[in-house]
């Protein structure tokens, strides 16, 4: 796993990441979460692919939007909790 990617674990761990779905108020795409759980601005390029490859190896996961909302969790999955709780390498 890159720097990048385990960066991006992180940030998914801290839930501090949404995915817009785009049918209004913005183009598809991720997200930061603000402290009220709304979008506070669009996540950089390079952590937008971080996710979309953490997605595919199963560590991380777009929950189902609430109530029809545009706005949905991104989560860790099962496994994804299981690799951030490794220890770090020095």
């Amino acid at each position: 796993m890159t720097e990048n990617e385990m960066s991006t674990l992180r940030d998914v761990a801290d839930q501090s990441i949404l995915f817009h779905n785009g049918l209004w108020g913005g183009p598809m795409g991720f997200r930061w979460s603000d402290t009220d759980g709304g979008a506070a601005g669009t996540v950089p390029q390079w952590q937008s692919e971080s996710l979309e490859v953490l997605i595919r190896r199963g560590l991380a996961q777009i929950e189902p939007a609430t109530g029809g909302g545009r706005l949905a969790k991104v989560s860790l999955t099962p496994t994804g909790t299981d690799y951030v709780a490794l220890p770090m390498a020095a």
